[in-house]
């Protein structure tokens, strides 16, 4: 190949390369957080991580976000859920619903002055998007499958009502966090829980949830929840998971103990081994269980850079 050849062929690479979409920039842990999250160690502990967290966040009044609070989405006094929409932008945006966690048997989608879950509302209003956070019927009073179903619910009222907050009803993307992402999980799978017209999805995230009950720890929660254990077979996630045609990505944390580790592996093999093939799996350096969804809406944007990109691609 001649100088000149040379020349024109790196030329036209650099080009090509230059078209491609930029990869977000993902910006890291502070060293002093991460010094306080290692501390913590390998454990589930929202109070200390809340603590660490919660100045990095903001206070309400939200500058610029319009917040509707406990809008009924079914008949249980739990049936409720906020809207978030940034204020003066166009209609049609995507819709972000968040589902918190709580051992299957506690949990809130917000306490009274406390910035969570807020902060995951405000990082989707302000990055285009619609934010929904919902609460859902808890264990033991409301066992399997109460907060599946409330998934189906709380995603049909938003297509039905979201164009009135400026969303779109056919994009909407459904983020579950811990026992919420178990519950997520269990309703992209289980297709009993989506009605008629199926899930109302474009997307979902799992983020550090269980989808094989049977190999999941045991807990006082999912005893309560799933109930016993010749059942959890037909009641896990991960075999409707791999037949599933809805785009899904998973996180776990670094510090995330061990069982929700090795859940969020056996997810990501099984996907890699089924006919769909691999998926977007995150590992998220430096966290623990609960700092992965605090972080969201700081200047780390490890996790929810991801989820941006997933949105935009659709997988």
């Amino acid at each position: 190949m001649s100088h000149l050849s040379h020349r024109r062929f790196a030329t036209a690479l650099f080009a090509s390369l230059c078209a491609l979409p930029a990869a977000p920039a993902l910006a890291q842990m502070p060293p002093d957080i991460a010094a306080k999250i290692a501390a913590l160690g390998r454990v589930v502990d929202p109070t200390a991580t809340a603590i660490i967290y919660a100045p990095l966040q903001e206070n309400e009044p939200y500058a610029g976000v319009k917040v509707m609070r406990d809008v009924k989405y079914g008949p249980s006094e739990r049936n409720i859920l906020d809207v978030f929409s940034a204020e003066g932008t166009g209609d049609a945006r995507p819709v972000f619903m968040f589902v918190h966690g709580g051992a299957y048997i506690r949990g809130e989608k917000r306490r009274p002055g406390s910035p969570f879950y807020d902060n995951v509302m405000l990082w989707a209003a302000r990055h285009g998007m619609v934010g929904v956070n919902l609460e859902y019927r808890l264990a033991p009073k409301d066992p399997w499958p109460a907060a599946g179903d409330d998934m189906g619910a709380a995603v049909r009222f938003v297509a039905d009502n979201i164009k009135t907050y400026g969303g779109d009803p056919g994009r909407i993307f459904l983020m579950g966090h811990s026992a919420g992402a178990t519950h997520v999980a269990t309703y992209v799978a289980h297709k009993e829980l989506q009605g008629p017209n199926g899930s109302g999805l474009a997307g979902a995230i799992f983020s550090s949830g269980a989808y094989d009950l049977s190999k999941d720890e045991p807990s006082e929660g999912r005893t309560a929840y799933f109930g016993d254990a010749a059942r959890f077979a037909e009641r896990s996630a991960l075999p409707g998971l791999i037949d599933s045609n809805i785009p899904f990505m998973i996180s776990s944390a670094e510090l995330d103990p061990p069982a929700m580790e090795q859940q969020f592996n056996l997810l990501k093999d099984a996907m890699c081994k089924s006919e769909r093939g691999c998926i977007r799996a995150i590992v998220l350096p430096h966290h623990s269980h609960m700092s992965e969804t605090y972080s969201i809406n700081t200047a780390d944007t490890q996790l929810s850079n991801q989820i941006l990109e997933f949105i935009a691609k659709g997988k």
